[in-house]
């Protein structure tokens, strides 16, 4: 091996006589340089390339691509395979270092040569040309500035390689070849194509490629309308048929199609009548005042909550649609019961201060209010005054209310005429009449 670095050494300032004469007449450039042994010249290509002396590992290599050996005897370990991959390696650096574009451009098309000696060298039996189309394709991607139509090449390549072989194709680099070839066909507008691959891919991606194919989807249909018609026309084939109804429903609102949303809402809750579900089901009927709708799902809603923050304004939510349907008890009760999830929850007292502002309205109805009817004032202004005692933001709201009543709470009159006297306790109950019997509650003379 000394024998061979001093040979390279020598040969690397200038080549002497002695070497030249000892190439033969007869020597073509399939021969080893300089009337070496196979094993001779490769060893030598083999230390300067791994030294990263590339071009004097070519005066000792170039060789080989002409004679393209199977086999070097004394080098088991040698294979042809290997050295094509070494000389396009050589040839691709040295074009990287070249400043002259020219220059490089010569090296590049070195490098472009070998992949065509590849393809002649070997049968079909040999050739696996699913990995020299990505090696190639990705020559061409990484140089693509200094060839011409360097990336449209790389996405042909590519392209071929993946109509070979779908599986290994979405398995190279981790499905990386796969999102090039995907974004290719994305950025140009190919949209058969891309859905065509999105359909085969999908099943055999990986999470990285799965997320890609996701902005794939969202870059080729990006007006809802387009969305909905492709996710409508594959709800048959998806595996996730929950999800893709719930964009469904999303795409439909955003466009303003509330019927079809509903519809897709309906099916979405038949699928899973979850907490999320069902919740949308009542917000729909509430935002078209179907209460009795509205409280159904509203139950079904509560049931499924997932903390008392939800229960207490899904059951509040209950007694505002109750109380609109002129259930005033069930509306109390549902009041009450937002009341049990968190006692210092001031809306619900609001609430029930409305609800018996109502029966006051509901007990008079046909005829005129009378003494006994401004009682229960007194009662509606006691929960208002508890709203603003835990729920200081609501202080504005429950005085302006407070202050509406007084006009109609008894004057200090009739007061005085049936002896009530401020401060006293006084009961709202069937004995201020029978319309109030259910209330049963107990207020103070104000």
């Amino acid at each position: 091996m000394k024998k061979f670095l001093l040979t390279a050494l020598f040969l690397a300032g200038s080549i002497s006589a002695s070497f030249a004469i000892a190439q033969t007449d007869a020597q073509t450039d399939s021969d080893p340089p300089y009337g070496m042994t196979p094993l001779e010249a490769y060893s030598l290509f083999l230390d300067n390339y791994n030294s990263g002396e590339y071009e004097i590992a070519l005066t000792f290599g170039e060789w080989m691509l002409e004679a393209r050996p199977r086999q070097i005897q004394g080098h088991p370990s040698f294979t042809l395979d290997t050295q094509f991959r070494r000389f396009i390696r050589i040839y691709e650096s040295l074009g990287d270092e070249e400043s002259d574009p020219s220059e490089k451009t010569r090296w590049f098309n070195k490098a472009l040569n070998v992949f065509d000696i590849v393809e002649e060298t070997y049968g079909e039996e040999d050739y696996d040309e699913f990995d020299w189309l990505i090696r190639k394709g990705t020559f061409y991607q990484n140089n693509h500035r200094d060839l011409d139509q360097g990336l449209q090449r790389a996405y042909e390549l590519y392209e071929t390689a993946y109509e070979l072989d779908h599986e290994r194709f979405v398995e190279r680099g981790g499905g990386y070849f796969a999102q090039i070839l995907l974004q290719s066909y994305v950025s140009t507008g190919e949209q058969d194509k891309a859905l065509a691959m999105i359909d085969v891919i999908e099943p055999l991606a990986g999470l990285e490629l799965q997320n890609q194919i996701e902005e794939a989807r969202e870059q080729l249909f990006q007006e809802p309308e387009e969305r909905i018609a492709f996710i409508e026309g594959r709800l048959d084939q998806v595996e996730d048929r929950e999800l893709a109804l719930m964009e469904l429903a999303e795409l439909y609102i955003e466009i303003g199609d509330r019927d079809s949303a509903f519809e897709i809402t309906l099916e979405l809750y038949e699928l899973n009548p979850n907490f999320e579900n069902t919740r949308t089901l009542a917000d729909r009927a509430l935002s078209n005042a179907e209460y009795e709708t509205a409280i159904r799902y509203l139950k079904e809603a509560l049931e499924l909550s997932p903390d008392n923050e939800h229960s207490k304004r899904i059951a509040l939510e209950i007694a505002e649609n109750f109380q609109n349907l002129d259930d005033l008890r069930s509306a109390r009760e549902y009041a009450r019961q937002a009341l049990e999830y968190d006692s210092n929850y001031g809306e619900a007292y609001m609430r029930i201060a409305s609800i018996y502002a109502a029966a006051v309205t509901e007990c008079t109805s046909g005829r005129s209010i009378e003494r006994d009817d401004k009682t229960v004032y007194w009662l509606v202004a006691d929960y208002l005054e508890k709203a603003k005692e835990v729920s200081p933001e609501l202080t504005s709201r429950a005085n302006r209310q407070i202050e509406s009543y007084k006009p109609v709470m008894p004057t200090t009159q009739e007061k005085f005429f049936r002896d009530w006297n401020e401060g006293d306790s006084f009961q709202i109950d069937g004995s201020i009449g029978e319309c109030y019997a259910w209330i049963n509650e107990t207020t103070t003379v104000r």
